[in-house]
């Protein structure tokens, strides 16, 4: 059974999704580099302390769910069925994640980070993140038995289908081929 989160914890959650939905109101109808934290603060009617509490800089603003993607890619690995391969379960996770990035909408979010230097940088600095968090994951899994550096390229492997997908005209078809690449790889590195 999933326990509920409690008062504060909810409450929490509420001013967080608050303020990052106002953040991405003013930057999609002003543009990024015209609205600044103090902006965001009072339009989102918190404190700047409040917002720095919920994020780290105004980038991390435009990547509201950062953590939960990460959580989602780890937990493909480690929550796996016994007998469910690795690879695809890596492929079913990136394509959820290509499908909330491709969704209805998310095409003037991407052209914002598209055309922000500051975005892009940070974004990739995710992906990375991201992608050594799904390294330790892989390489701790008891199941594999592969090196640490096949590990780490199979996670970098797997976040680069992620952004090759999401510029893609065909994103599913993408996640599919850039796949079946990967699969070969782990397999050869068995």
């Amino acid at each position: 059974m999933t326990e509920q989160p409690g008062r504060r914890e909810r409450k929490k959650a509420a001013t967080r999704k608050k303020i990052a939905d106002t953040a991405l109101r003013l930057f999609l109808a002003r543009g990024y580099d015209e609205v600044g934290i103090r902006d965001v603060a009072a339009e989102a009617d918190v404190a700047v302390t409040t917002l720095f509490s919920h994020f780290a800089s105004k980038e991390a603003l435009v990547f509201e769910q950062d953590q939960d993607f990460e959580q989602r890619l780890t937990q493909a690995v480690s929550g796996r069925a016994p007998d469910e391969p690795l690879i695809p379960a890596l492929r079913r996770e990136v394509h959820a994640l290509v499908r909330h990035c491709t969704a209805d909408g998310a095409a003037p979010i991407w052209r914002m980070i598209d055309g922000s230097a500051a975005l892009r940088e940070y974004e990739e600095s995710m992906r990375l993140r991201h992608a050594e968090s799904l390294a330790a994951t892989i390489a701790a899994d008891p199941r594999q038995s592969r090196t640490a550096l096949a590990c780490r390229t199979i996670a970098r492997f797997s976040m680069d289908a992620y952004a090759l997908a999401r510029a893609s005209d065909e994103p599913e078809a993408a996640v599919d081929e850039v796949f079946r690449m990967i699969e070969a790889a782990w397999d050869a590195a068995a």
